[in-house]
């Protein structure tokens, strides 16, 4: 459509009242202003609802609020992306926010670059209270501790030959510009995932055969605080089995050097290996979890076989104190 904007905005909410106005004011304000703002909200029980209203005024925006809480964070990406009327969409978190020329950079790059999949900036770690903390990409550094301080593009596929095979090198949506249709093209985000979603998401995007391009100066500023997907999920247990999930997905897809597998296998050990030992997972998800483990490492099985052994011996420790104690 002619009239379209060149730029979908999508604000997915829930209970973020606290920084909602810091969030949609770093949108409103940006340089570059061809965007229509998608303002979506899943039943939150705070002022969300309200402080979004404000922002009606605007022509641009549109109010999209669910009757019944969806419960997923990529339900909502995906809701927000069929609504969208732009050749480009920026799904910005909502207790995030970003400097005022973010989305004029990030439209520069993939305008320049037809083959580009997506462009994305690098991230500064803030927290509730808005203190820096550094930059998101603190868990990269034994990756490669100079990637991504600086600007690059890459190949999709060698992207997750690489690196998207080891760790999801794309700390926060919100620094993210992606094209509308290949995000549709992959089907958009997989609502069965609840903490890595967006890791699989980026892959999937990557290995359609096009670019990634990256800008090293820090333009987003990634909220870390108690209640975010992130920090829950971790919590949860979830994180973990769900990292498995993706990396064999990925691994379904690409061939990384023996050297990548070797390193993968290694760091991936302590996520699986307390989630197959421990009563508190159900066993059949245990099995779920050791098959996702063995696609990933062929030595997953040897790898089990101490921790197995060592787990055996304190249960019966304990079994025994307590039989002699009631003896």
């Amino acid at each position: 459509m002619s009239n379209a904007p060149k730029v979908s905005v999508i604000v997915p909410n829930y209970n973020h009242a606290r920084f909602l106005r810091q969030r949609l004011d770093s949108i409103v304000g940006q340089t570059f202003q061809d965007f229509e703002l998608i303002l979506l909200d899943d039943c939150s029980t705070d002022e969300s609802q309200s402080i979004l209203r404000e922002y009606a005024t605007d022509s641009r925006v549109r109010l999209e609020f669910n009757e019944k809480n969806s419960g997923s964070t990529f339900k909502q990406w995906n809701k927000g992306v069929r609504l969208a009327r732009g050749e480009y969409v920026w799904i910005a978190e909502s207790d995030d926010y970003a400097e005022l020329h973010l989305l004029e950079k990030l439209v520069c790059r993939l305008d320049a670059d037809p083959r580009a999949v997506f462009s994305y900036c690098r991230s500064q770690r803030v927290s509730a209270d808005g203190e820096l903390e550094g930059f998101s990409d603190f868990y990269l550094v034994d990756i490669d501790p100079h990637r991504w301080t600086e600007d690059f593009w890459a190949d999709g596929e060698e992207e997750c030959r690489k690196y998207l095979v080891q760790r999801n090198t794309v700390p926060n949506a919100s620094s993210v510009l992606v094209r509308k249709d290949v995000y549709e093209r992959i089907g958009g985000a997989d609502e069965h995932l609840i903490f890595c979603g967006d890791w699989k998401t980026w892959a999937a995007m990557a290995l359609t055969g096009g670019g990634i391009v990256y800008l090293g100066e820090p333009l987003n500023y990634h909220r870390f605080h108690e209640t975010n997907v992130t920090a829950t999920s971790q919590r949860l247990g979830i994180d973990g089995i769900e990292v498995l999930k993706v990396i064999r997905w990925i691994l379904q897809r690409v061939t990384p050097t023996e050297a990548t597998r070797k390193k993968l296998c290694n760091d991936v050990s302590g996520l699986w290996c307390p989630q197959v030992l421990t009563n508190r997972v159900p066993l059949r998800c245990r099995w779920a979890i050791l098959a996702d483990a063995r696609a990933v490492d062929r030595q997953a099985l040897r790898k089990l076989v101490y921790p197995a052994f060592v787990a055996l011996r304190m249960t019966l420790s304990r079994r025994y104190r307590s039989w002699r104690f009631r003896f």
